[in-house]
């Protein structure tokens, strides 16, 4: 045994004992934990995704012929419908309302554990299978025959097995939006809302169609996220098309594109389309709602979202012109147009948005595409952040830094550093999700329509002149007495 320094002060073991022996004192063991209550509903509804899970994979990899067959359709899915909803209600009805944070940052699959890699795998792998290797998918593609049959009177094919397990995906995690959001009617009916665009309008009207020989069109989608909505070829195949509706659907994407845009964008931010609207916000906000708190929220993050994200408009502006000018001078561009389109079709329509942009839910939060590729978001971006009424306000009195706001931004934006300073958000990137001010404990913020753009901070009266010094001197991560963000 060393020798201790000089001057220590040793404690002989009689005192060690009296001072520290917590059975002799009388402590005794610490009671454990009681263990948690069983819930029956919840152990029945897990069962039943499980039989449901079964069912499906006896159909895929069985040898029972599948194409027009409803029973093993309504087993897989029916019962996979009803064990999800009934999960989700077991396990939030008897909960006190309001968002739970309990464990989201230690579970295995919220935060980067060996679920969610393995989840993250499987979503890019389908992605890839369905867009380069269908064939794959051939009894899965008979599996929904029966449904392709009812909508649209034709066979099956890898897109509606798509359309239709994307639709499916946000309806039954739409439900469980009610559940954990019940508190919130904003939330509420914002869940309904694109839930019925994603149902009705990109799902079941756009089949109709089909069944009455006209075009396969969405009605919910625009240029330029629908970037081949007005190329040359496919204004050609809608007004030329043996239906009487597809003028009226190349008038519809125009005018939604350049007159409902900025227009509803002036009023409302771009959450009347990002988070209300638009099918891949639904997806995020429905089946990557789990994963949003993982959106990276550093600088370095901020600056790449900003140059991605305009790259891609740009790309997609410069591809459009291109093709109407090799269009309109018989094909005087076509050794540059016809490679772009294809270039941005595989590496931006099916790459990024696709296999990036759900893929990666799990490990890189719910909005990978909206906030980093999506030119539509870009365009209602730059409305909403230098002309937009929209605005969400701060009390910041009353904030007191918990980051809950901060946390599960889904778009990366700290906050909290507008709450501490009392300032107006006005972010680009922000989708008015109101996640920010459902999880804050002291209602510190608000998402408001002002009456007019120029009061949301100073110098917002000059739109013009904001976005100039924004373009010259590059923005900054977080408001100032200038006014640029």
């Amino acid at each position: 045994m060393s020798t201790p320094p000089a001057g220590t002060t040793l404690i002989d073991p009689e005192t060690i004992a009296y001072f520290y022996d917590e059975e002799a004192d009388g402590f005794g063991e610490p009671a454990s934990a009681a263990e948690a209550p069983r819930n029956p509903g919840l152990m029945v509804s897990a069962g039943v995704i499980g039989l449901g899970f079964l069912a499906l994979a006896v159909s895929l990899l069985g040898s029972m012929p599948l194409a027009g067959a409803w029973t093993p359709f309504l087993l897989s899915f029916g019962l996979l419908t009803a064990g999800t909803i009934g999960y989700a209600w077991f396990a939030y009805k008897d909960t006190v309302p309001g968002i739970k944070h309990d464990g989201i940052m230690f579970g295995n699959t919220t935060h980067r554990g060996a679920i969610a890699w393995a989840l993250g795998i499987a979503l890019t792998g389908f992605y890839v299978v369905l867009y380069w290797w269908p064939e794959y998918l051939a009894r899965a593609i008979a599996l929904v025959e029966p449904l392709s049959q009812a909508l649209a009177g034709q066979p099956a094919n890898q897109w509606f097995l798509y359309g239709f397990l994307y639709t499916m995906a946000v309806v039954l995690f739409g439900f469980r939006m009610f559940m954990r959001y019940r508190h919130n009617r904003y939330h509420i009916i914002r869940t309904i809302s694109v839930m019925f665009f994603q149902l009705v309008l990109a799902f079941i009207l756009p089949h109709l169609l089909r069944a009455l020989n006209e075009p396969e069109f969405y009605f919910s989608y625009f240029w330029p996220l629908k970037y081949d909505y007005l190329f040359p070829g496919t204004v050609d195949y809608l007004v030329n098309s043996p239906g009487a509706l597809g003028s009226f659907m190349v008038f519809w994407g125009a005018v939604c594109s350049f007159i409902a845009t900025p227009v509803l964008t002036y009023y409302y931010g771009k959450r009347w389309y990002c988070s209300w609207v638009c099918g891949c916000g639904g997806l995020a906000e429905t089946l990557g709602d789990p994963w949003r708190h993982l959106t990276p929220k550093s600088t370095v993050s901020w600056k790449i979202e900003r140059a991605i994200i305009y790259a891609v408009l740009l790309l997609i502006i410069l591809t459009t012109a291109v093709l109407w000018v090799s269009s309109t001078s018989e094909g005087a561009l076509s050794s540059i147009s016809a490679p772009l389109q294809q270039w941005y079709g595989f590496y931006i329509g099916a790459v990024f948005a696709g296999v990036i942009g759900v893929g990666f839910y799990p490990v890189l939060g719910n909005r990978v595409w909206c906030r980093f590729g999506c030119p539509m978001a870009a365009v209602l971006g730059i409305i909403q952040r230098f002309f937009s009424r929209f605005r969400i306000t701060t009390n910041g009195g009353q904030c007191m830094s918990c980051g809950n706001c901060t946390t599960y931004c889904e778009m990366g934006i700290d906050v909290r550093a507008y709450a501490e300073r009392g300032e107006n958000i006005v972010r680009s990137s922000c989708v008015g999700c109101g996640v920010c001010s459902a999880v804050c404990p002291r209602g510190v913020l608000k998402l408001e329509n002002g009456p007019s753009h120029g009061d949301r901070y100073p110098g917002s009266d000059k739109p013009l002149g904001a976005l100039s010094t924004a373009v010259s001197k590059g923005a900054r991560v977080y408001g100032d007495r200038d006014g640029y963000v």
